[in-house]
C-alpha cells in the first residue's frame, strides 16, 4: 500500500508535529521490521494519511492523535516514497 496524493503535504504536516528529526535519528531498519511485523498497524496508518486526501490540516489533527510508532510507519514511508519518485525521475 502506497501513500496517495501529495507526498509535500503529508510531509509538512509530519514535520509540523515534531515527527521528521525522531525518524532521522532512528533505526530504519528496526522501524521497517517492525512495519513488516504488524502489518494491520501499517495498513491503519497508510488508510488514516489517504483519507486525509492531501488536507494538511486535517493530517496534522490525524498525527496529532496517533502513537508514535504509528508516526514513525508514516515517515518512513513517505521518505522510501520520495527516494523512489527520486530514483524514477532521474532514470528517465
Amino acid at each position: 500500500m502506497f501513500i496517495q496524493g501529495d507526498l509535500q503535504a503529508v510531509f509538512d504536516a509530519l514535520y509540523s508535529v515534531g515527527a521528521i528529526d525522531p525518524v532521522l535519528n532512528a533505526d530504519w531498519k528496526e522501524i521497517s521490521n517492525e512495519m513488516k511485523a504488524r502489518p494491520d498497524l501499517y495498513s491503519q496508518a497508510m488508510k488514516i494519511v489517504n483519507d486525509c486526501r492531501g488536507d494538511k490540516n486535517q493530517l496534522v489533527e490525524r498525527l496529532m492523535s496517533l502513537d508514535a510508532q504509528t508516526v514513525n510507519f508514516i515517515a518512513v514511508e513517505v521518505a522510501r516514497e520520495f527516494a523512489e519518485f527520486t530514483d524514477r525521475k532521474d532514470v528517465h
